[in-house]
């Protein structure tokens, strides 16, 4: 019965060795740390937004490279369903809310002895056990609304994906440069 849940153990350890640097990397950049995840959201520190920007234009650069360079297959895209979407982002921003951590950063808070992020982590696993219960009725509810398929926004503007990913990397560029001068006292640059 629970064949199909566990991979072979070479994938098994190159998932877990992934996990522990994840998790090493987000300690190091501090956002393990209930104040620095609350302060985000008070938006009073954004090393939660600038650690997240990086991780996504390094991991699209990584993908599409990648993918460029035949050495994965495809994509797993996931439905562009907004109705389901709305509900994860809820339900997933509340959580995170409450808790003070996101599902990654809880973890590797776990990991570094946060009591507090323990209990998050029981709690979002029972959480995780009643949405699967309750999944039927809500995709029965939301799933109609607003679902686009399995498409990118490269496949919907009929254009490459390196467009996509070098306009995110603007954008975050430039929102880091306009943090950081924000951040910084009378408006000179923040030092190093």
């Amino acid at each position: 019965m629970f064949e199909h849940f566990f991979a072979d153990p070479k994938t098994l350890l190159l998932g877990a060795l992934t996990g522990l640097v994840f998790g090493f990397l987000l300690q190091k950049g501090g956002v393990t740390q209930y104040n620095v995840i609350v302060n985000q959201f008070r938006f009073k520190d954004f090393t939660v937004l600038k650690t997240m920007l990086t991780a996504i234009v390094v991991g699209a650069i990584g993908i599409y490279a990648m993918l460029q360079a035949g050495l994965i297959g495809g994509l797993s895209v996931k439905a562009a369903d907004l109705g389901m979407n709305a509900v994860g982002g809820a339900v997933f921003g509340v959580g995170m809310v409450l808790l003070g951590y996101c599902p990654g950063t809880a973890l590797a808070a776990v990991g570094q002895g946060s009591r507090d992020a323990a209990v998050g982590v029981a709690g979002a696993i029972v959480g995780a056990g009643v949405y699967a219960e309750a999944y039927p009725v809500v995709q029965r509810t939301f799933g109609s609304f607003a679902n686009f398929g399995k498409i990118t926004f490269a496949e919907a503007a009929h254009t490459s994906p390196w467009w996509f990913v070098a306009g995110l990397a603007l954008v975050a560029i430039g929102l880091f440069v306009w943090l950081e001068r924000r951040e910084s006292p009378r408006g000179r640059p923040a030092s190093a």
